[in-house]
């Protein structure tokens, strides 16, 4: 049996889902801690009988707090609680499709060598789409880079790992990436989880967002900025560490970190330019 329930939306009536509710009693006890499901909708374990202190927060949001009145029966109904986000939130780009710009996109895989420095390679083939929704934490997005573009700097090394004995891009020309839904982390961060299929191998995978806000161009159109991380192991995707060895980068440790820098142009073709 539930204890004090409520859900948790936005002005627009949308909810707010990982909201957190904080009751307290009139001392400042913490009597219990609850996190909103995805509808929005909130309830603790049975209380004791009194008035208490309820707050509810949520990431990018102002706090609200509200007396919540609980009956000898342990229970009690906050009903509604609208946040309304905080001062200097970045406003999300209009719903609809939105085009990768390839122009205006990087994407670079760092791997440490010898545990002391870097090795960056630059992949320069990168396309897709996002569809930004209402609200914009349901958006969704496809990108696909071409394997057969990593440049890491040096040409020998780069056609070894475009051979069939590392990246193999005959057999598997693309990787792609399929991200469903977005998670707020943070004011103007989400977090995105998806799939990522490279070497033929597919694994979840989270994204870290970062969104850089939207704006008009010189070119007619709207763009949308966006940074994107996360970090793979190398064996996940039956990268073989003998290729690696006869590739010269033995040395580089199995952990490769992918940054992402987007832009995106509103619309479901990129403009000419």
């Amino acid at each position: 049996m539930s204890g004090l329930t409520g859900r948790v939306r936005t002005a627009a009536g949308w909810p707010v889902p990982d909201a957190v509710l904080t009751v307290t009693d009139m001392t400042g006890r913490q009597l219990a801690h609850a996190i909103a499901d995805e509808t929005g909708a909130v309830n603790t374990e049975l209380l004791p009988a009194g008035v208490h202190t309820a707050v509810l927060t949520a990431v990018g949001f102002g706090p609200v707090a509200r007396v919540a009145q609980i009956s000898a029966a342990g229970t009690g109904v906050l009903g509604e609680v609208v946040l309304t986000p905080v001062a200097g939130t970045v406003t999300a780009p209009p719903p609809g499709p939105w085009t990768i710009d390839p122009a205006h996109s990087t994407v670079i895989a760092t791997a440490r060598h010898l545990g002391i420095a870097s090795i960056k390679a630059r992949f320069a083939k990168v396309s897709g789409r996002l569809d930004i929704a209402a609200p914009f934490e349901r958006s969704t997005g496809h990108a696909e880079v071409g394997a057969a573009s990593i440049d890491t700097g040096i040409s020998m090394r780069d056609n070894h790992l475009r051979s069939p004995e590392f990246l193999d891009v005959d057999s598997y020309p693309m990787i792609t990436f399929t991200g469903h839904g977005l998670r707020r982390t943070g004011a103007d961060t989400w977090m995105m989880p998806g799939e990522l299929v490279l070497h033929g191998q597919q694994r979840s995978v989270d994204l870290a967002v970062t969104y850089g806000g939207f704006g008009s161009d010189p070119w007619g159109g709207v763009r949308a900025a966006f940074h994107a991380e996360t970090l793979l192991h190398r064996n996940d995707f039956a990268i073989d560490y003998n290729a690696a060895v006869r590739a010269g980068v033995a040395a580089i440790g199995t952990t490769v970190k992918i940054e992402l820098d987007i832009e995106v142009v509103q619309g479901e073709r990129l403009p000419a330019m």
